[in-house]
């Protein structure tokens, strides 16, 4: 498989520590379709990842929001990769991995089983933050097996809940910009400003406004469009492995008490708040965050051990 390096334009260089490898799967052309079936999306994937860890480690697998990326959890990598297999997908159409002809939740998802099943990953742990958080979700709905355990960090089980204002509001915010002739690069100081609580991790912001201006203006359109009608409150009952909901308590856009709300439509699901995090908790208390996980692994370890 072919190697790839750090992307310069985004002006970061990789931590001596990590260890990190970029690979690129086997790339195949767009198919022509407008639904995606999951024999498809692993025929397509041409996804890029970074990975730290020995490959015979079990597997960690770290999926980014909107206007994140692999680079931007590289303090997640460097900490699971001790013990892990950790791994950060590029989303589609994100940091070189081939885009998708439609967009939707139901075609990323699909991406994301192809991506276990290509890699050779037996039930690995899936972290999912933000839109990456609802990936999951619609993954889990439809291969409720498929990880050992789970962790939905700062997301929401429906997009802008029963207030469809909020949504149109949303997509405005995002994309009015854009249509205006502003950049992602312009946009995200402000962006990223916007986004953080208190006293955040100035190197953990610096690494999310970069991931932000580097996202393909393309890519950004599709999947803030692909979020509008996203609701699964009534499929969560469906999750049937252990899971983690992740909130901050000063995130306004997945607020903690809808975080405590989505831990209780899931079987057996614990709900932890990051006290003075914002919605980017993994790049603005990244101790907090890897530490919150760890605690919940081990539990979940101990408690298979004991059963």
């Amino acid at each position: 498989m072919a190697r790839i390096g750090w992307r310069a334009e985004m002006g970061i260089e990789p931590t001596a520590s990590l260890g990190i490898e970029h690979e690129a799967l086997v790339e195949q052309p767009a198919h022509p379709v407008e639904q995606m079936d999951w024999r498809q999306a692993r025929e397509m994937a041409g996804i890029r990842y970074l990975e730290a860890g020995e490959l015979g480690a079990p597997a960690i697998v770290f999926l980014h929001g909107i206007g994140g990326g692999a680079a931007a959890l590289a303090r997640q990598l460097a900490h699971f990769g001790r013990d892990w297999r950790a791994i950060a997908w590029e989303m589609p159409g994100y940091a070189g991995s081939a885009p998708l002809p439609l967009v939707t939740m139901e075609a990323l998802a699909a991406t994301l089983a192809g991506f276990i099943e290509t890699l050779g990953l037996e039930r690995p742990v899936l972290v999912g933050h933000s839109l990456g958080g609802m990936v999951l979700q619609r993954l889990l709905v439809e291969a409720p097996q498929i990880a050992r355990a789970v962790v939905l960090a700062q997301t929401s089980a429906a997009f802008g809940g029963r207030d469809p204002a909020w949504a149109e509001a949303f997509v405005a915010e995002r994309l009015g910009p854009l249509d205006a002739g502003r950049s992602l690069a312009e946009m995200a100081p402000a962006a990223i400003a916007a986004l953080v609580g208190e006293d955040a991790d100035a190197e953990g912001v610096a690494l999310a406004r970069a991931c932000l201006a580097a996202t393909p203006e393309s890519t950004y359109r599709d999947m803030v469009l692909a979020m509008p009608g996203f609701d699964l409150r009534a499929a969560l009952g469906r999750i049937a492995v252990p899971t983690l909901v992740l909130s901050g308590s000063r995130d306004a856009q997945a607020p903690a008490a809808g975080g405590a709300r989505m831990a209780a439509l899931i079987p057996g699901a614990r709900h932890v708040v990051i006290e003075g995090a914002g919605h980017l908790a993994y790049a603005e208390r990244p101790l907090a965050f890897n530490a919150a996980i760890e605690t919940f692994l081990r539990d979940v370890g101990e408690e298979r051990a004991g059963g």
